[in-house]
């Protein structure tokens, strides 16, 4: 019952974002529009045009997730299939309603809500994707992609090319780049250069944390 109020809530509120912003008036307007008491709407939304952002993000989201289930991604690269979901996520978005996301989630006060919606997109991506990783590479992966993501839109939301064509051409490039990275770090740990070079630091990192009085275990010639 209350998920359907904030859904009603929600289509209600969209045709004044667009002008209003995600703003209290508008989430007032949405309440009106929709027939739901002040005091229910606020019951559903404690804090308003805010959690309707939210509900916007989330339901953008679970299209997403629907999409890709249907796709056949058998023949992509995994790279492609990423840029793929991408695309998917942005072009089931309205670019007014998510111009005023953005700017409700660059407040200070709501950075955090914005930052983990991000989050959360990435997090949706990579296991519709199939990843189940729980080590480092679990956060390394979402922290990459909410970057890539996060430029990905805000070049969408400037772009007039037909069918938003450059858009994707900025988003195969940032995943070119993180690529190129990812392989740059696994020649490096092949690589007995690069470890012989990294013994010096890592020496001195060792040091720099050895109790005192064992600083000399770690210095050359040391006897233990």
């Amino acid at each position: 019952m209350a998920d359907d109020l904030k859904a009603a809530l929600l289509a209600a509120a969209l045709p004044h974002v667009a002008f209003e912003g995600w703003s209290e008036s508008a989430f007032a307007a949405a309440a009106a529009d929709a027939g739901i008491a002040p005091a229910l709407a606020r019951g559903i939304c404690p804090r308003g045009a805010l959690d309707l952002a939210l509900a916007y993000h989330a339901a953008g989201d679970a299209a997403m997730r629907a999409a890709l289930a249907g796709a056949d991604l058998a023949g992509k690269r995994f790279r492609d299939r990423i840029a793929h979901a991408v695309r998917l996520r942005l072009e089931g978005a309205d670019p007014e309603v998510v111009r005023r996301g953005v700017a409700l989630f660059a407040l200070p006060q709501h950075a955090g809500e914005g930052a983990r919606a991000i989050w959360g997109t990435a997090d949706a991506i990579w296991r519709a994707l199939g990843d189940t990783s729980d080590d480092i590479n679990h956060y390394s992966k979402r922290a990459i992609l909410s970057a890539v993501y996060s430029a990905t839109v805000l070049y969408w939301l400037g772009d007039t090319a037909p069918g938003h064509a450059a858009t994707w051409e900025f988003l195969d490039r940032r995943i070119e780049n993180v690529m190129q990275f990812e392989k740059l770090k696994a020649s490096a740990r092949a690589n007995p250069l690069f470890n012989a070079l990294f013994a010096g630091p890592a020496r001195l990192l060792a040091m720099v944390k050895a109790p005192q009085g064992r600083v000399q275990d770690h210095l050359p010639g040391s006897v233990k």
